[in-house]
């Protein structure tokens, strides 16, 4: 007796078909798993026959053999434990094989039958609709294949239920969508009073799309204005959500099947390591950057994060992408984020602040920043000072504006950038931060006094090729903030202020 059942083997966000193999024959019982599995796969034979039991069903005293085809392709995952039971059931004609011709089949089996979530079933259901296939998969999610865009979905809590659906005696109901609410709703940056300086560049950050890097002593507010960055964000279009979802999805990091359409705010503490930052381990899953795929990576504390997972971060903050290389595998992961960091002038944190500096300044200072290599500071393109915040501040000064209210000027901006990229020909760009040096060497919207200005203050600042870019990029967003067609002497002055050589330059 022979049966066939799909599934797949995912590798970083590409999805690869598997054809999952059955014969039983006779002969001296033996359960074999071939075609290059791992030990999560090998160990699914236990599994299997532990579900069986727990449903009263023998499992056949009969050599039974899976093979996985392709065989030169790496198996892995307890999400063949499902596509394994399903075909042995299909062998003992208790389900009939010719229903499952038309599924993806996957879900990890628990001893008492039960089938509990697996990594990456919304990429497998944006595969399988592209196949023209259903999908069946565990009940907690099924709301995420719904995402897929599939038609047939067949969402099973036990092993017991799936065979009940297909034998007409239980129906199982099509699973609804999720939607998660804003996560951030309770954030408004009119909770900052004062740092109207700071506000100011998170508005152009926000705008254009730009990184970001704040200085000041601690309790100035730097942490409350990264939060806020996403409350002036505009919301994740239904393509950005599902790109950005199915890297939750393969790293196990998405909630209930749910769809966020807010975006991601990610927050490593800076003991994190290079792998936990940049993705890796052993199967090499998407790190911190590739969560924060479409959305924002706050570092806090950023002298203080290892020195070889700062310096990674310099391909993906050039070309929006990180590729993670091990012995075993080589996968590239999406990586387009928005850096916001922060970090103290010195270790003790005040520095610069007459009768607060610790014996050391200026000293401590220098080594401290000396730790953020210049590569690195280059590809930030906002530097501000965020000074302490006085008692004034707090208990007398008003509120500033709210985040709605500067939410509409950013997407008003981004609007603008959008409609001219069009124009331009490159509609697959978003914000004046991915202006290429071939487009901003082509624009003729540059004012011929601020592009005079531009390179004197290149010359005298000792702008790399890269800065001077940069710069271009930012006075376009500036310019973008007040609706100018052209980018004029001022808004080249503004984007220089907030060039720094040196974090406290």
């Amino acid at each position: 007796m022979q049966a066939h059942i799909s599934t797949i083997v995912l590798k970083g966000l590409e999805v690869f078909d598997v054809d999952l193999q059955i014969q039983v024959t006779s002969g001296i019982p033996a359960f074999t798993i071939v075609g290059l599995p791992d030990k999560t796969v090998a160990e699914s034979k236990e599994r299997v026959r532990a579900a069986f039991s727990a449903l009263n069903i023998s499992f056949p005293a009969k050599r039974v053999t899976v093979n996985l085809a392709p065989a030169d392709l790496l198996k892995e995952g307890a999400h063949f434990d499902l596509p394994i039971a399903v075909a042995i059931l299909c062998c003992m004609q208790i389900l009939p094989q010719e229903e499952f011709n038309d599924y993806i089949v996957l879900g990890e089996l628990g001893l008492d039958a039960s089938i509990m979530p697996v990594a990456g079933v919304l990429p497998v259901a944006v595969h399988a609709n592209r196949l023209g296939k259903g999908l069946i998969c565990p009940a907690s999610q099924g709301s995420e294949a719904v995402w897929g865009g599939l038609k047939s979905i067949i969402a099973v809590p036990d092993l017991l239920s799936l065979i009940n659906h297909f034998k007409g005696v239980q129906t199982l109901p099509f699973p609804t969508a999720k939607q998660v609410q804003n996560s951030n709703s309770k954030l408004d940056l009119s909770d900052i009073k004062g740092q109207e300086a700071a506000k100011r560049a998170l508005e152009i950050a926000a705008a254009g799309g730009h990184n970001m890097l704040m200085i000041g002593p601690p309790g100035s507010g730097k942490s409350m204005l990264a939060e806020r960055l996403t409350t002036i964000l505009p919301p994740l279009s239904a393509e950005e959500a599902l790109e950005t979802s199915m890297i939750h999805s393969v790293a196990g990091a998405l909630k209930d099947g749910a769809l966020d359409l807010s975006r991601p705010y990610r927050n490593p503490h800076h003991n994190a390591s290079t792998p936990a930052l940049v993705g890796g381990g052993k199967k090499a899953i998407p790190g911190e950057i590739s969560l924060a795929h479409n959305g924002v990576l706050f570092l806090d504390e950023l002298p203080e994060f290892n020195r070889s997972a700062l310096e990674s971060l310099r391909q993906p903050l050039e070309n929006g992408k990180i590729t993670v290389s091990r012995a075993e595998y080589h996968h590239t992961y999406p990586a387009h984020f928005q850096l916001i960091a922060a970090m103290n002038p010195c270790r003790c944190g005040f520095f610069g602040l007459a009768g607060q500096e610790c014996n050391k300044a200026p000293k401590c200072a220098a080594e401290y920043q000396a730790k953020l290599s210049g590569p690195l500071l280059d590809r930030i393109d906002i530097h501000i000072f965020v000074p302490p915040v006085s008692p004034w501040d707090i208990f007398e000064k008003q509120k500033g504006e709210s985040s709605k209210t500067v939410l509409k000027r950013v997407i008003a901006a981004r609007k603008i950038q959008r409609e001219r990229f069009i124009k331009m020909g490159r509609p697959e760009l978003y914000t004046n931060a991915e202006l290429t040096a071939d487009l901003l060497d082509m624009a003729s919207w540059l004012d011929n006094d601020a592009k005079n200005m531009l390179i004197s203050s290149a010359e005298k600042l000792k702008l790399s090729a890269r800065g001077y870019h940069r710069t271009l990029r930012l006075a376009r967003t500036i310019a973008d903030l007040q609706n100018e067609s052209n980018v004029l002497k001022m808004h080249i002055a503004e984007a220089l202020n907030y060039r720094r050589i040196k974090p406290m330059g």
